[in-house]
């Protein structure tokens, strides 16, 4: 629920203000921009072409041919780019495709794309975009998200040659060459950024010449140690006084900093400077707070959107809704499900304890139609992993998950999003919604709904453009048999959880009351409220 409430004091402080940057303004509708075959795409780089075919792509989205002419094409990348598009239409290889082609013009090996996203599980599957098409052009990429120890890292980063025990090295030479970049792109998650920052000897930021900010509302949203005051300190030009030739500079507000510019070195390689630092910002919900977008320090900013509204849905999502009975919001879950005869759902619910016990007690039904996984914070990174990837192989039909899955993650072939609990606001709705119906494909966006949310949800359509959300028909015959089965498994519900962290005598989440069979009905409620 934290995430939620985040985003939705972020969107509130925005609405007050109601203060829009002037290049907000007049913004780029890239939904009037053709898709194109990779035949017709100039200037693409032959290899590249393969590499994407290889993946079963022969075209580029709307979004991914604007991003490639302001960059690639007569853009020349003169300005930073701004991204404001729906879920599933291709934001990420929108700007994967032009940084690999334009660093595969140059063969020398550092660091030079930087790519910062707020999720491990993101973040891994934006590097695998790029390990599909950079390594056909002779790129190297590497990650840091915290999914393995720092050396780890540092293994896979820093390049370390071995020296002749019988040749004399100048020293200044072993100094600032003997550890050196191993990749050239580098996607990373804000903290394990700092880590390697702060500690890392041999990792440098001087040669940058892209930072990419994905999930851009959330990232400027929370400070993650200070991680993009830090870049842009790092990456200016030598001389613009940032760093007096006569000392080495090691700013006391950046802790153990190793990772410093050296004095002699521009913008690119000895004195060979590379253009300015250019930066792409991309979200499905970009903000438009003057405050949280002055951070990025944008040059002369370009802003592509789809269409005129703020939000947008997928073009071929269709929205539908429940109305369920209080009380008994599991049953009309578990119908829908069974009307759905084992499609690939994602059900979401507001917090990671719902999540769980949703989950425990989908699996009490007994059901194998519907035999459910969790996906939430409070399972570790390999569990996490393991589940999103039996549920990308079919072997799971139904995960249950907090918002942890709801922004950037691309699930293949997923046909429906449920919303068990009934999204608070905008933001959260489309980055939910997005899991389905990506890359003009058909999907489904079900929410379930108490009649005193009837009317919220109402408004809430509207905010994201969409009017048109008709009542879902369930076969009453398929209630019959869920009710028959919904008391006993909420009894197993409670007999699993019970024994777990008891709180000043009393169990979280239930109602003690033993009297009689009635109470026990009370108590089943309680919990179905709570799954």
């Amino acid at each position: 629920m934290v995430e939620e409430e985040k985003d939705g004091e972020a969107q509130a402080q925005e609405e007050t203000t109601n203060l829009v940057v002037p290049w907000m303004r007049a913004p780029v509708d890239v939904s009037h921009v053709d898709s194109c075959s990779l035949e017709t795409l100039p200037s693409l780089h032959p290899r590249l072409k393969e590499a994407l075919e290889k993946m079963g792509i022969s075209s580029l989205f709307p979004v991914q041919v604007a991003v490639w002419h302001e960059t690639i094409g007569p853009g020349g990348f003169e300005r930073d780019v701004c991204v404001n598009s729906p879920t599933g239409s291709g934001k990420t290889l929108s700007y994967a495709l032009p940084i690999v082609q334009t660093l595969s013009s140059r063969a020398v090996r550092c660091l030079r794309a930087l790519v910062v996203l707020p999720t491990r599980d993101l973040a891994l599957q934006v590097k695998g975009v790029f390990d599909a098409i950079a390594p056909s052009v002779g790129l190297s990429v590497g990650s840091a998200v915290g999914q393995s120890s720092i050396a780890g890292d540092i293994a896979q980063l820093i390049k370390t040659p071995k020296l002749d025990a019988g040749i004399c090295y100048d020293p200044e030479d072993i100094s600032q060459n003997l550890e050196s970049s191993a990749v050239d792109i580098l996607v990373a998650t804000p903290g394990r950024l700092m880590d390697h920052i702060n500690n890392t000897k041999g990792f440098t930021l001087e040669h940058l010449r892209y930072l990419v900010v994905d999930e851009t509302d959330r990232l400027l949203r929370e400070s993650y140690q200070e991680w993009l005051p830090t870049v842009l300190k790092l990456t200016q030009a030598s001389d613009d006084g940032l760093f007096p030739s006569s000392t080495p500079f090691v700013p006391s507000a950046f802790g153990s900093l190793q990772t410093i510019r050296r004095q002699s070195v521009e913008r690119g390689f000895k004195g060979k400077p590379y253009p300015r630092l250019a930066k792409l910002a991309l979200s499905a919900t970009l903000t438009q707070d003057p405050s949280k977008l002055i951070q990025l320090d944008l040059h002369h900013p370009l802003f592509m959107t789809t269409g005129a509204t703020r939000y947008r849905l997928p073009e071929k999502l269709e929205c539908l809704r429940l109305i369920c009975e209080t009380g008994v919001k599991p049953v009309y879950l578990v119908g829908l499900l069974k009307a759905l005869e084992g499609e690939k759902c994602i059900v979401f619910t507001s917090s990671v304890e719902t999540t769980r016990r949703l989950c425990k007690l989908l699996n009490f039904f007994g059901d194998s139609m519907i035999k459910a996984k969790e996906y939430s914070g409070g399972l570790n990174q390999a569990v996490r992993s393991k589940e999103i990837k039996a549920f990308r192989k079919g072997d799971i039909k139904v995960l249950i998950s907090s918002d942890a899955l709801a922004r950037g993650m691309d699930v293949e072939l997923v046909t429906n999003v449920i919303n068990y609990d009934m999204p608070q606001y905008p933001k959260t709705f489309i980055h939910r919604a997005g899991r389905t119906a990506r890359a003009g494909r058909d999907g489904r966006c079900f929410t379930l709904l108490g009649d005193h949310e009837v009317r919220r949800f109402s408004s809430l359509l509207k905010k994201v453009g969409n009017a048109s959300c008709p009542i879902y028909p369930i076969p009453p015959d398929l209630f019959a048999p869920v009710r028959a089965i919904y008391e006993p498994a909420l009894a197993k519900l409670k007999e699993s959880v019970e024994p777990i962290a008891p709180k000043r005598g009393r169990q979280v989440g239930f109602k003690h009351n033993s009297r009689t069979t009635n109470s026990q009905t009370k108590r089943n409620k309680a919990t179905s409220e709570q799954a």
